[in-house]
């Protein structure tokens, strides 16, 4: 599982674009503070550590202008802004995220990881482990109010997921069979960047065939595929995820016949042998793989009192009004709060001409 960091600033991006209105130009605040929100204050410093998060490595290779810096630093103060006008709302319904909330994230989030793994995690994404606690914080504090006040109130009937069917057949008709299939791989090509928890990787074929024999009796063991494919796969796309590839269709797989023939024959929760990986341009021998089926989808129309199509209207349905409402929501938010912004007062008097 790749760590990225948890901003509830981000959370909130895509939900509270709209510019906040200028207060008066009039006042000579503390230059500590940049902005208020119902007096509470936004610090410089708050706003200069998510402005070079924000800016990140491109800064090492080219400095923005003077305009391009204060217009990014509007932004990130404007995400400062919208983030403390919903935890204010938050404390206001007692409805802040507790520390042992956050604990419960944080031992979530480590549980796939040794202890210096995570600070290898840590230190890549360069936050401490105090920042990310604070990170979890605001983003749990979010979830709660959202889950509060709106997705507690959105009703998706029986009704509304027959009607959305009837419209929308054709989405639930597979013109070809589909295999969800996860994937243990090791290449003898050498690679930097294995992508598994260990950073397990073969060297040549020599290696390559003794890890694939090693991780195969461990499975035929009864040990887990997804712990094993998160640790030790080679293939950096999917060993994050267990393996995990997603579905792919019966004609993708006809392009290795060797593969295709030994997953047919598989029921659903059972693994390959041990198969042979050839490179696609010169279909030479490039290491091994076993694959595990986890579900096979035949071809033809998915009717509407399948499980499967029921969940996945209810949840089109509940997504789609769930952001309208917290786009409104936040709105109202906004339109309630008292926001000073002290850089906007300052860019507009200092460059307006």
């Amino acid at each position: 599982m790749e760590h990225t960091p948890v901003t509830a600033a981000r959370v909130l991006a895509f939900a509270l674009a709209a510019l906040l209105p200028l207060a008066g130009c009039n006042r000579t605040p503390n230059a500590d503070v940049v902005a208020t929100v119902n007096g509470k204050a936004i610090m410089h410093a708050e706003m200069e550590k998510a402005f070079a998060t924000q800016l990140g490595e491109a800064q090492q290779q080219q400095q923005p202008t003077k305009e391009q810096a204060d217009a990014l630093r509007l932004n990130v103060l404007r995400e400062l802004i919208d983030e403390e006008i919903v935890q204010q709302r938050a404390a206001k319904m007692n409805l802040t995220a507790t520390n042992e909330e956050v604990d419960a994230k944080l031992a979530e989030m480590k549980a796939p990881y040794t202890e210096d793994q995570f600070n290898d995690k840590l230190r890549a994404s360069k936050e401490t482990l105090d920042d990310l606690k604070h990170d979890l914080h605001r983003s749990l504090t979010i979830e709660k109010l959202l889950n509060k006040e709106i997705n507690s109130k959105i009703t998706v009937t029986d009704a509304d997921v027959t009607n959305y069917y009837n419209q929308h057949k054709a989405e639930f008709n597979l013109i070809e069979a589909q295999y969800h299939l996860a994937q243990i791989q090791v290449t003898s090509v050498p690679s930097p960047q294995p992508g598994n928890l260990q950073n397990s990787k073969a060297t040549n074929d020599a290696e390559a065939r003794k890890k694939i024999q090693a991780l195969k009796n461990r499975l035929d063991a009864g040990e887990d595929f997804g712990t094993l494919a998160m640790n030790f796969s080679e293939r950096p796309e999917t060993a994050p995820n267990g393996g995990d590839m997603g579905f792919v269709s019966e004609s993708q797989m006809h392009a290795d016949p060797a593969i295709y023939a030994a997953i047919t024959r598989l029921k659903a929760g059972q693994i390959t042998d041990i198969l042979p990986m050839l490179d696609e341009q010169s279909k030479k021998p490039m290491g091994y793989a076993i694959y595990k089926l986890i579900a096979r989808e035949p071809a033809g129309q998915r009717d509407v009192s399948d499980p499967r199509v029921q969940q996945a209207i209810r949840q089109q349905l509940h997504d789609g009004r769930s952001q309208l409402l917290k786009n409104a929501y936040f709105e109202m938010l906004r339109d309630q709060a008292k926001v000073e912004n002290y850089l906007a007062e300052q860019i507009f008097k200092n460059d307006a001409h």
